[in-house]
């Protein structure tokens, strides 16, 4: 097998993931991106590329426990061993109580908890036998509660957080880490900036994240003694109110 180190970010659209994988990269990872529909990773794989890094796309519907294994299979055997795991899946969603349906509460729950639960447990299953390795859950303010016509949303958040702590009190003693950043305001995106224009204008200021910021903070967090692990930190903008 490679000698060389992978880290696998599930959900590496263009936004947060993406400068996660582009982050890891920039260290000697080879970055393996994974999302539904791999020819909208094609522009990541090729920055990453261009800027001297290594990544592979993969396409992969993370609700789908074959799937999963598969992606999972392929990158142990043909990349190399799997040091960190980012699941960074959104599935924000908003209606009111009377109007969320149980297909949308089913697939916000399967998108953010089930999901979350088959990558981690993969991530475990591969990194156990090596007794190390960084898993990482992006955590939310629905994490911690649940907001008017959050339903769905909040409830899946909450279950992916208690899949998160679960597995760091099994995991931490036998060399895993397993961390859940709360990521609290509006990211620097495009949909922000078409359906949230005042907030957007305060870019400038640091009154939104910055995705390479909150890549960053992963970073860090992998690279951190095991004396002094985080489990769970919350990043947010100097202006939002908590």
């Amino acid at each position: 097998m490679s000698e060389r180190k992978a880290v696998l970010v599930v959900g590496a659209g263009d936004a947060t993931g993406g400068a996660i994988a582009k982050r890891f990269a920039r260290e000697g990872y080879v970055a393996c991106v994974a999302r539904r529909n791999a020819e909208k990773l094609e522009p990541l794989v090729a920055e990453i590329t261009a800027a001297g890094g290594e990544a592979r796309a993969f396409g992969c519907d993370a609700r789908v426990e074959e799937q999963v294994l598969e992606m999972f299979a392929t990158i142990e055997r043909e990349i190399g061993p799997l040091e960190v795991v980012v699941f960074n899946i959104g599935a924000n969603v908003q209606f009111s109580i009377t109007e969320t349906t149980e297909r949308v509460y089913r697939k916000v729950w399967e998108m953010a908890a089930l999901a979350g639960f088959l990558t981690g447990r993969e991530a475990a299953r591969v990194m156990l036998p090596r007794a190390r390795g960084t898993i990482i859950f992006t955590g939310a303010t629905a994490s911690l509660r649940g907001g008017k016509s959050f339903c769905a949303f909040a409830s899946a958040k909450f279950a992916l957080r208690a899949t998160a702590q679960s597995m760091a009190r099994e995991l931490g003693p036998k060399g895993i880490h397993v961390a859940h950043p709360i990521i609290d305001g509006a990211i620097d995106t495009a949909f922000i900036r078409d359906n949230f224009p005042e907030r957007y204008a305060l870019k400038d200021e640091g009154g939104i994240l910055n995705p390479d910021h909150i890549a960053d903070s992963y970073w860090q967090i992998h690279m951190q003694p095991k004396d002094a692990w985080t489990h769970e930190l919350d990043l947010r903008p100097w202006l939002e109110t908590f």
